[in-house]
């Protein structure tokens, strides 16, 4: 077991500086104007995979390292230069994440690289889990997925919604019911290839905030694709739902909490960037900012507030490297440690940005700062990857051992 450790390594200290100038010098001169587009930032992806920051090596080099801090130091970084070119950026990981959790060795070799494609001809993927009536309770998803043993295929059938990339992805992977009476058991994910006809894009929203991050419905229609895409192979969804009908409960995850569980720590991170991000231009805006003769900062009202922002963003990244360590250690969540990092991160970042407004007086409410911006960016994170709501509940369940609803 790897010893947990704040003290970062040399490696790591110099992913976080290459990453903190990219950020710098290319995320933030351009963070405005794609939020005010609305539309993926193409360009930034491009040049984000030029340098190795967009491919499949360098997250699977952060993923594996043995701290297990690697994804959130690089998380944080990224969104501190801006959540929604971060997001565009690293949105393909959430569908590479469900492809380690569930696929083979070959299916991981076959499609990781072509989720991202190369520096000259960049892809994105989407992981399509949620539906119009299936937010929070994975199990209530309607999307089927039926085996046609003729031509060994799957016909996939529904609608999918909140899909970062739905739609302009190259490759999908979709969550879908094989067996509905097993509920969330008895679902599987199924990667669905580049030009696989029947599969569209559907309503793309205007959204709050991560405006440059594309989200979108997925429609699929009568989508057919080979018995190979099934995550996993047949086999092991067969045996899965056997031990599924006959009440065995230790026979394996959901396909989609499995990715879930993955990421929420990343997601975390992710948060505690923005949060970072806000609390450096209040901080810095109240020691220049002079009302009545003195810098504001030197009013214990704007001094306490920054004191108590620093702590909660310290405080947080603490609870996501922890969770962290635990995962990259195979440490079990016996108190749902990850989803306690994601819940306190995620409030931490609508807090600080809120009070980063406050601190910065009408100047915060104008887009002439980006404080308004990363405000509206922080709201997502307590409701997307499970709401606060279901963070509680899912802690709850595992300090308790109950049921609880």
């Amino acid at each position: 077991m790897n010893p947990f450790s704040l003290a970062l390594g040399e490696d790591q200290l110099a992913v976080r500086d290459w990453l903190h100038g990219f950020a710098a010098d290319v995320m933030r001169p351009a963070a405005a104007e794609w939020d005010e587009r609305e539309e993926t930032p193409w360009p930034i992806i491009q040049e984000a995979a030029k340098i190795g920051i967009y491919s499949m090596d360098f997250y699977a080099q952060q993923f594996f390292d043995p701290s297990g801090v690697g994804i959130p130091v690089a998380m944080e970084e990224l969104f501190w230069g801006d959540a929604g070119i971060g997001l565009s950026i690293v949105g393909t990981t959430l569908a590479a994440v469900a492809l380690l959790a569930n696929g083979t060795d070959e299916q991981i070799g076959t499609w990781a690289p072509q989720m991202f494609g190369t520096p000259e001809d960049v892809k994105v993927a989407a992981f399509c889990s949620s539906e119009p009536d299936a937010g929070s309770d994975v199990s209530a998803l309607r999307t089927k997925a039926v085996y046609d043993q003729a031509k060994d295929e799957w016909v996939l059938n529904g609608t999918k919604t909140w899909a970062t990339n739905g739609g302009i992805a190259a490759v999908h992977v979709i969550v879908a019911t094989v067996d509905p009476e097993l509920g969330a058991r008895g679902q599987a994910s199924f990667v669905v290839p580049p030009g696989t006809p029947g599969l569209s894009q559907g309503q793309k929203f205007k959204k709050h905030g991560i405006r440059a991050s594309h989200t979108a419905e997925v429609v699929l229609d009568a989508v057919r694709v080979p018995g190979s895409c099934l995550l996993g192979g047949k086999e092991k969804l067969d045996e899965r739902l056997a031990r599924a009908r006959e009440g065995v409960r230790k026979s394996g995850r959901n396909a989609a909490m499995a990715t879930f569980e993955a990421s929420r720590p990343a997601v975390g991170a992710q948060a505690i960037g923005i949060a970072r991000a806000a609390y450096e231009v209040a901080l810095d805006y109240a020691r220049t900012r002079v009302q009545f003769g003195r810098p504001i900062i030197d009013n214990q009202g704007v001094a306490f507030t920054l004191a108590d922002m620093r702590t909660r963003i310290d405080a947080a990244r603490l609870l996501v490297w922890r969770a962290s360590w635990m995962a990259a250690n195979q440490q079990p969540f016996t108190a749902a440690e990850g989803s306690m990092s994601k819940l306190y991160a995620g409030e931490t970042a609508k807090w600080v940005t809120a009070q980063a407004m406050q601190i910065l007086g009408g100047n915060g409410f104008t887009r002439e700062y980006p404080v308004e911006r990363m405000h509206r960016d922080s709201a997502i994170y307590t409701i997307f990857e499970g709401t606060s709501e279901i963070q509680r509940l899912v802690i709850a369940r595992a300090i308790s051992g109950l049921p609880i609803r």
